[in-house]
C-alpha cells in the first residue's frame, strides 16, 4: 500500500499538469484563430467591394480621379515574381544539392550555411537597400530587374534550405543502390535523390513565392512604381505591394478602396499557393 500511494499521487499530478498545458494551448490556439478570422473578415468585407472587372482591366487612377484599377500593378508583380522564380529556382536547388550531397567534407558549405541563415533572418528592407546600392544607383534609375533581384535574394535562401533538408531525408540506401549500379555521383544526386525529394522541393519553392509576393520594402528601393502599364523591365514598374502601400495611406476614397482590393488579391493568392504546397504535393507524395 505504501508503494502504490506515491505512484497514484504522481500520476494525478502529471494528469493535472497535462490538463493545464492542454488548456493553455487550446486557449492560445483559439485566440490566434480568432485574430486570423477577424483579419480575414475585415479584408473580405472591405476588399470584395473593390473586386470587379475594371480592377483587372484598367490601370491605376490619377490622384483624385474616379474609376481605375490595378491592371498595371498586377502585371508588374507577375513579371517580377516570374523572373524571381526563374532566377531563384535553379540557384536555390543547385546550391541545396551541393550542401546536402557534397558539402559535408568542405568548409565552403559551412560558410554558405552561415550566409544563408543570415539572409533568412535579415530584414527585407536591408536586402532592398543592398540592391539599391549595387544595382539601382550605378544604373541611375529604378527598374523591374532590380526589383526581381531583391526578391530573388529573399527567395533563394528559402529554396536552398528546403532543398537541403528534403534531400537529407532521402534514405542513403537509394544512393548506395544507384552507385552500385555504376551511376556517377552527379547523376545520383539529380536523378535519384532530387527526384525522391521533388515534392518537398516544389513545396519549398511555392512557399518562397508566397513569401516574396507581398514584400513591399525591397521594392520601394528597387522597382518603385509606375502609374501606367509597362513591360519594360529596365524602367520603374508598378507592383501590387507598393501600390497598396501608397493607396492605403492616401486621402482618396477610390485609392483606399483599390488598396483593399489589392490586399485581398494578394492574400487569396498566397492562400491558394499555401494550400497547393501543403495539401496537393503532400498527398501526391503519400500516394507514391
Amino acid at each position: 500500500m505504501t508503494a502504490i500511494a506515491p505512484t497514484t499521487s504522481l500520476y494525478r499530478k502529471r494528469r493535472a499538469a497535462n490538463a493545464i498545458g492542454l488548456t493553455f494551448s487550446m486557449a492560445a490556439m483559439a485566440v490566434g484563430l480568432l485574430v486570423l478570422l477577424w483579419i480575414l473578415f475585415v479584408l473580405l468585407s472591405k476588399g470584395l467591394a473593390a473586386v470587379d472587372l475594371n480592377m483587372f482591366l484598367k490601370d491605376t487612377p490619377a490622384p483624385g480621379s474616379e474609376g481605375g484599377g490595378l491592371h498595371n500593378a498586377i502585371a508588374g508583380s507577375l513579371m517580377m515574381v516570374g523572373l524571381t522564380v526563374l532566377v531563384s529556382t535553379p540557384v536555390g536547388i543547385l546550391a541545396g544539392i551541393y550542401l546536402a550531397e557534397y558539402g559535408d567534407a568542405g568548409r565552403t558549405a559551412g560558410i554558405t550555411r552561415l550566409i544563408t541563415d543570415i539572409m533568412l533572418s535579415a530584414p527585407s528592407i536591408v536586402l532592398g537597400l543592398f540592391v539599391y546600392a549595387v544595382m539601382v544607383a550605378p544604373m541611375g534609375g529604378f527598374s523591374g530587374f532590380a526589383g526581381s533581384m531583391a526578391l530573388s535574394l529573399i527567395a533563394i535562401p528559402v529554396v536552398m534550405r528546403t532543398t537541403e533538408n528534403m534531400l537529407r531525408l532521402v534514405p542513403g540506401s537509394l544512393r548506395e543502390a544507384a552507385a552500385a549500379l555504376g551511376a556517377p555521383r552527379w547523376k545520383v544526386s539529380l536523378a535519384i535523390a532530387l527526384r525522391a525529394a521533388r515534392s518537398g522541393v516544389i513545396t519549398g519553392l511555392l512557399l518562397a513565392v508566397a513569401r516574396v509576393s507581398g514584400e513591399t520594402a525591397p521594392l520601394l528601393f528597387t522597382a518603385l512604381n509606375n502609374q501606367f502599364f509597362s513591360a519594360n523591365m529596365n524602367r520603374p514598374m508598378a507592383n501590387l505591394p507598393v501600390v497598396i502601400n501608397q493607396f492605403a495611406m492616401s486621402p482618396y476614397d477610390n485609392w483606399i478602396r483599390l488598396a483593399w482590393g489589392g490586399a485581398l488579391l494578394i492574400t487569396l493568392t498566397v492562400l491558394v499557393i499555401n494550400i497547393v504546397a501543403r495539401v496537393f504535393f503532400r498527398d501526391r507524395s503519400a500516394r507514391h
